[in-house]
């Protein structure tokens, strides 16, 4: 009988908080160990990074979690930066025990320790970069990250087994940063939630719900978002829009948002959800008629992904990775970062409930086909398996 792969999936953290690039670590693991990966989830327990207490999880022992593995580790105390030194030991004495670790995340210190003790230990490495090689996303701290690349990050990039990107377009824009990697290009997956129901349970008087559904913060475009929403309100289109998210990292952004609506004339027709997960998000995204994420740059989108497969239309910006799928499937209206072209998509949007129904029938349809968890399993145990073959 073929022995199962084990699987380490290394990540700095898996709390709520986080939002999507943490939270997907689970989906994943869970999919691979339904179909028959042994998987183990290396994290810490790191809870936010302003006054929040760490997760009250056991440390250093195996928890049984959907089919697979948790073990968490005490986090620094500098919890912003999510590093565990006894994570980092717990690999160097286990990594021969397992086939392949996947790491998530770059430029940070625990992924990154990770890296270098599976190289010291001949353990086949894969890093996932989150969307840090994207030039926009490199423009934050680049004397620090030019420094952090020298000493540590490069090297991990260059002995990496493959470098997992969402999107092609992540991937391409990544070659320029001039490390030699192996490319992989494998999308996120999501749960394949109930289809949107045609009533529109948050507003009161039952106009389209517009929703944004995201971690509040700049690169997300809520400064576009809401002068577009702003002018279409002055141009007599009824709506309700609701803005669910939070920020724990940043909590001013999130309070300034929430001042900059609180002085609109959008006020009255917005409601604030704050964070949401689990069966509120369900009915959340079930309940919306558009879903709208405007950001400067997004490596996937998760949360695009999850309104589709919901049978959700979306109207993204094109720096959204995944705005060429959405384009080419007619799953909703792709923009530029400009508040004139992200007006007139959601003025389309509105006015036209037969096109929404239409378009977010093709969100569904593709979302299901391209982006279930199940598929994404599938052909990441394929991938497993023909790099440590090649390795």
């Amino acid at each position: 009988m073929k022995k199962p792969l084990k699987i380490l999936q290394i990540v700095p953290s898996i709390a709520l908080v986080y939002g999507g690039p943490s939270q997907m670590v689970r989906g994943f693991s869970q999919a691979l160990a339904r179909q028959g990966v042994e998987v183990t989830v290396l994290t810490t327990n790191a809870n936010g990074d302003v006054g929040q207490p760490p997760l009250n999880v056991p440390l250093d022992k195996p928890i049984d979690l959907d089919g697979y593995r948790v073990r968490y580790f005490r986090c620094s105390p500098f919890r912003r930066y999510k590093f565990s030194l006894d994570l980092l030991r717990w690999l160097w004495q286990h990594a021969p025990e397992y086939d392949l670790a996947h790491i998530h995340a770059l430029f940070s210190p625990v992924s990154s320790g990770a890296a270098w003790v599976a190289r010291q230990r001949r353990l086949p490495y894969i890093l996932r970069t989150l969307g840090t090689l994207d030039p926009a996303d490199l423009q934050k701290k680049p004397g620090l990250k030019k420094l952090y690349v020298a000493a540590i990050e490069g090297g991990n990039l260059a002995g990496a087994t493959a470098v997992h990107f969402t999107t092609e377009t992540e991937a391409k824009m990544a070659r320029r940063f001039g490390v030699k990697m192996h490319d992989w290009v494998m999308p996120l997956g999501v749960e394949p939630f109930a289809a949107s129901i045609d009533a529109d349970r948050t507003d009161p008087d039952n106009c389209p719900t517009i929703l944004f559904l995201s971690r509040v913060e700049p690169k997300k475009g809520l400064d576009l978002l809401i002068p577009a929403l702003e002018r279409l309100q002055g141009e007599g289109l009824k709506f309700h829009f609701v803005l669910a998210g939070n920020n724990a990292q940043d909590p001013d952004y999130e309070r300034q948002i929430a001042r900059r609506i609180q002085n609109s004339p959008l006020f009255p027709r917005t409601t604030f959800a704050g964070f949401v997960g689990g069966d509120a998000k369900t009915l959340l995204l079930q309940s919306a008629d558009i879903f709208a994420l405007p950001s400067y740059y997004e490596n996937f989108g998760i949360a695009v992904a999850e309104a589709m497969v919901t049978g959700v239309p979306v109207v993204i910006s094109d720096r959204v990775q995944i705005a060429d799928a959405v384009e080419r499937s007619r799953s909703g209206w792709v923009t530029r970062c400009d508040v004139d072209d992200i007006a007139a998509a959601l003025r389309e949007a509105l006015q036209n409930p037969t096109e929404r129904q239409h378009r977010g029938a093709n969100a569904r349809k593709y979302a299901l086909q391209n982006y279930s968890w199940e598929a994404i399993a599938a052909q990441t145990i394929r991938a497993y398996q023909q790099f440590l073959q090649t390795d």
